[in-house]
């Protein structure tokens, strides 16, 4: 693999900043984001080189992409290598890390939100705290289904959707201020 060019670095650098943000760390950031604008699938050896990391650091980072379904193991002929790509593209991968971030966190918040309701309230300040855990219960729930519905749409309808979003705020905006001005009057 050739020296990284200045571009490619400063993503692969960025990307690894932001790792820890996501959720994953700076290694395994920045691993990823060399294999994404690679040209070509990559293997452990290459990116040892690329980055300076250590070959467990990068085995382990391999691993976790994995794991998060992020890359894809990839044998190449004549070689007897594991090369890694991409496991899809800029949308593949943002469904991936919110399928994956789903069943990792908000999942486990469910399944402790619902066994919280579930139980016997044995105080004011019990009922309380269950009230405001039902409200945010059914707001993670509202989510989750509007999530299940976003992620069958094909990519082409959800692009479509996205750029309609700053259009669909504006018009309920507008929708408010007409309604509050015919109460006024």
């Amino acid at each position: 693999m050739a020296p990284l060019s200045p571009l490619a670095l400063s993503f692969v650098t960025h990307f690894g900043e932001m790792g820890s943000r996501w959720g994953i760390n700076r290694t395994v950031g920045q691993i990823y984001a060399l294999i994404y604008v690679a040209a070509r699938p990559v293997n452990a050896d290459e990116l040892v080189d690329a980055l300076g990391f250590s070959r467990s650091n990068v085995s382990m980072g391999l691993k976790e992409l994995q794991s998060w379904r992020l890359v894809r193991l990839r044998h190449l002929p004549g070689d007897r290598r594991e090369h890694f790509e991409p496991s899809g593209d800029a949308w593949e991968t943002f469904r991936t890390l919110a399928e994956e971030r789903r069943r990792r966190e908000i999942e486990p918040t469910l399944t402790m939100l619902r066994d919280a309701l579930m139980q016997p309230a044995g105080s004011d300040a019990d009922l309380h705290a269950q009230a405001q855990m039902r409200e945010m219960h059914d707001l993670i729930e509202m989510l989750m289904q509007w999530y299940d519905e976003v992620q069958h749409m094909d990519t082409q309808t959800l692009s479509q959707l996205m750029r309609m979003g700053s259009k669909v705020g504006k018009l309920l905006e507008f929708t408010g201020k007409v309604k509050l001005a015919g109460k006024g009057g």
